[in-house]
C-alpha cells in the first residue's frame, strides 16, 4: 500500500507540469496499474495513445531514472496482490507469435537480477546451516512445491534426514510437529505466497530451529520469519511463475553442499552406481 501512494503522490506532485499525453498515461497507470506494470513501454504508449519517447519522458518526470525504474516499482507494488484471473488479463494482449520471447527474455531478466542482488554471506550461512542440522525440513507447497522436491530429493544424496513437505494427507503444520532446537527449516514461497509455509516456519522458530527461506525479497513474510534468506526474482510474464532464477539459486545450494562433504557424497554415490547398475535402473548401451 505505501508504494502505491508513494506513486500516487509523484503523479500528484507532477501533475501540473504533465503534457495532455502524459497525463493519460498516469490516468491508465492509476485505474490499470495491474496491466501496466508489464507492459513495455512501447506497447503502454500505444494503448494510450502516444510515442515511445513520451512516456518515457513520463517516467522521468515522475522522477525515476527511466521507464525500467517506474515499471519496477508498479511490480513491486502488485507483487503479492494479483490474483490469478489478474495474471490471465496481462497476457491478453500478447500474439503468440511473441511468446518465446518475451517468456525467455523475463526468464534471462530474472536470473541476471538475481544475481546482482545475491548475498554472499546470507548464502554461506544457509549452507551452513542445512549441513549442519540433525534434521532438515524443507517446506514448500502449491506452485513452490517442484521447487522443495528438487532440493530436497538431491540434498539426500548430500546428507540423511531430510523431509520434504509439500502438504498431502496431513495438514502442513502436522507434519513438523517434532521440529527442535538443533533442526533447520528452509521454507520456499514467491507470491502469492503460502500462509501455510509462513505457518510452519513461525512454529519452527517458536520451537528453537534455525529458519532460512528463499523466497523473492527479504521484505516477504517469509524473509520475516527467518534467520536467514536467500532471494531470487520470480516475476512473471503471464499466471505461470517464472522458477528459473528460484531453480538456479537451489542450484548452487545443491552443489556448495555437495563440495562441503565431496568425499562422502562421491563414495554414497559409487554405492548408488552399483545398486542402480545391477537393477538396471538407467537405459545403457548393454539394455537399451
Amino acid at each position: 500500500m505505501e508504494q502505491r501512494q508513494e506513486l500516487l503522490a509523484r503523479i500528484n506532485q507532477t501533475g501540473r507540469k504533465l503534457s495532455k499525453g502524459q497525463k493519460r498515461i498516469a490516468e491508465y497507470i492509476v485505474n490499470h496499474y495491474d496491466k501496466a506494470a508489464f507492459m513495455t513501454a512501447s506497447r503502454l504508449g500505444d494503448k494510450v495513445q502516444v510515442s515511445e519517447s513520451t512516456v518515457v519522458r513520463f517516467a522521468i518526470a515522475l522522477g525515476y531514472d527511466g521507464y525500467p525504474a517506474l515499471q519496477k516499482a508498479l511490480q513491486e507494488m502488485i507483487r503479492n496482490r494479483l490474483t490469478t484471473v489478474q495474471r490471465v488479463e496481462m497476457t491478453g494482449d500478447m500474439s503468440e507469435s511473441a511468446v518465446l520471447g518475451t517468456v525467455f527474455k523475463a526468464d534471462m531478466q530474472n536470473i541476471r537480477q538475481t544475481t546482482e542482488d545475491i548475498d554472499e554471506a546470507a548464502f554461506s550461512g544457509v549452507v551452513d546451516a542445512l549441513c549442519a542440522g540433525r534434521r532438515v525440513y524443507v517446506v514448500g507447497v502449491r506452485s513452490a512445491a517442484p521447487l522443495a522436491q528438487f532440493l530436497g530429493y538431491y540434498m539426500s544424496f548430500i546428507r540423511d534426514d531430510v523431509t520434504v513437505i509439500t502438504s498431502g494427507i496431513s495438514d502442513v503444520l502436522e507434519q513438523v510437529v517434532r521440529v527442535g532446537p538443533d533442526d533447520v527449516m528452509m521454507g520456499v514461497s514467491f507470491p502469492r505466497y503460502s500462509r501455510r509455509t509462513i505457518e510452519a516456519m513461525r512454529y519452527a522458530k517458536e520451537r528453537g530451529a534455525t529458519v532460512v527461506s528463499l523466497t523473492d525479497t527479504p521484505l516477504s513474510p517469509l524473509g520475516e520469519a527467518s534467520d536467514l534468506c536467500l532471494t531470487a526474482r520470480s516475476d512473471m510474464a503471464s499466471f505461470v511463475d517464472s522458477l528459473v532464477a528460484p531453480l538456479s539459486m537451489i542450484n548452487a545450494l545443491i552443489v556448495a553442499m555437495s563440495l562441503r562433504s565431496r568425499d562422502s557424497v562421491a563414495a554414497h554415490f559409487g554405492q548408488l552406481e552399483k545398486l542402480w547398475e545391477k537393477n538396471r535402473v538407467y537405459v545403457g548401451k548393454d539394455n537399451a
